[in-house]
């Protein structure tokens, strides 16, 4: 019995009519659309019900199917997931896209198109599409270029975890592009970077984390020229190590959102230290590791860097120190308050035993006799009476009584003594009080 590797085929139109199939919603789902019976042998029934936005990932697609029935199907379609298929055909890929005439967002990650060419006249087809999903497809840039030249509405482009160590220049610009995320690649040098800005003058997110980008490597006359609509730029686990790199983040001109947080350069800082120092810095940013920046936490951020530096060798003060000095002029240094527990110094007597004790006025009588019983290896019955040594002669000792009342509540103070009274002798011993 032959064999063939055609059985084995799942097309485009199969999933769909599969997923899709009334048998699998009694009760209705998305929008019902009626088309004529397809001749014998055809896979797709004569009613579908679909969502306006499709998921038909990890469904082992490598092929599209019938068109017609791709476009009977799909006419109201207006986002597709095809990710973690087998299509390794741009001509498959492109039969499903023409035929889905209001296609708005597509998402072809994880399939297998490493080494695949697309030719213009084939990418045609994707014109109307303008968030584009490429990830980890391993998809060269001969190809990425071919596809932002005939996507003139193209605003979102994902190409994360495609192995790129460089990136390549176009002839032709894409100037609709507004973001563009290249998470998890293996960017490393700014003059790779910078080459985004060519590519997509009118970019407005650029999200770089995950690659070991290691600069901010130009002056800021070119920054201006490069990126001139740049709000937003996420640097999360670069592997920027020095101060002028953060300074050189404010010749981006309309910059206001910066992430740059697991950067080498911050690891030896606390993390109010790192916010501080941060936002000092970039005195336009607005958001800052995904935090709203306050007009308040801004001025403290820059009272904290000027004292930070103010005794720092005038040759290692960042040029910002003086400008932030011009504003609000020297600072004091803060007074440092101690917020540790205060000890107060108590005697205890137990018998003819004395020991000078220190006390947390914080901890609760209860606490008190814990305390004491295993740091004098007192007995389990015990009765505490507190002699304040300036009130003794008028009042007497008091019996510390209550578990849980805290110890400072008895004006406790250092000096002050503790009477150990072993709970059978209590009556006896407190009668000669």
């Amino acid at each position: 019995m032959e064999s063939s590797d055609e059985d084995e085929v799942r097309t485009f139109v199969q999933v769909l009519s599969e997923k899709y199939n009334p048998e699998n919603f009694p009760y209705g789902q998305g929008v019902g659309v009626v088309v004529l019976p397809r001749p014998p042998g055809s896979p797709v029934k004569d009613r579908l019900f679909l969502p306006s936005a499709l998921v038909l990932n990890d469904s082992g697609i490598s092929k599209a199917g019938d068109r017609q029935d791709i476009a009977a199907f799909c006419a109201h379609v207006v986002e597709l997931d095809l990710s973690h298929n087998q299509l390794n055909d741009w001509g498959e890929i492109g039969t499903i896209v023409s035929s889905i005439p209001h296609l708005d967002f597509l998402n072809l990650s994880m399939n297998p198109l490493s080494g695949v060419q697309l030719q213009p006249n084939m990418a045609e087809v994707f014109s109307r599409v303008r968030r584009l999903v490429l990830i980890n497809t391993q998809v060269s840039w001969d190809t990425v270029h071919t596809l932002t030249q005939h996507t003139p509405e193209l605003e979102e482009l994902f190409l994360c975890l495609n192995g790129y160590k460089s990136v390549s220049e176009s002839q032709t610009a894409c100037p609709s592009l507004r973001l563009l995320q290249i998470t998890d690649n293996q960017l490393q040098d700014w003059a790779e970077v910078r080459k985004f800005g060519l590519l997509y003058p009118s970019l407005s997110t650029l999200v770089l984390a995950n690659n070991s980008v290691d600069s901010v490597g130009d002056t800021k006359e070119t920054l201006e020229h490069l990126f001139p609509n740049l709000r937003s730029i996420n640097l999360n686990n670069s592997g920027l190590s020095k101060w002028i790199d953060i300074e050189r983040l404010n010749f981006f001109p309309k910059l206001v959102e910066v992430k740059a947080k697991g950067i080498p350069l911050l690891q030896s800082y606390s993390t109010e230290e790192r916010r501080s120092l941060l936002l000092a810095q970039l005195p336009s940013v607005m958001v800052l590791n995904g935090g709203a920046v306050s007009n308040g936490e801004r001025e403290d951020a820059e009272r904290f860097f000027i004292r930070y530096y103010q005794d720092c060798p005038e040759q290692e003060r960042p040029e910002r120190y003086h400008i932030l000095v011009s504003k609000y002029g020297h600072l004091a240094p803060l007074a440092e308050v101690d917020l540790s527990p205060r000890l107060t110094m108590v005697v205890v007597r137990w018998g003819d035993r004395v020991e000078t004790v220190s006390l947390r006025l914080e901890q609760t009588v209860g606490d008190l006799k814990k305390h004491l019983k295993g740091l004098l290896q007192l007995p389990n019955g015990m009765r505490l009476f507190y002699i304040d040594r300036e009130m003794c002669s008028m009042f007497g000792p008091e019996e510390l009584k209550c578990g849980t009342r805290a110890l400072h509540s008895y004006g406790i103070r250092d000096g002050d003594e503790i009477l150990v009274v072993p709970r059978d002798k209590s009556r006896c011993s407190s009668s000669g009080l």
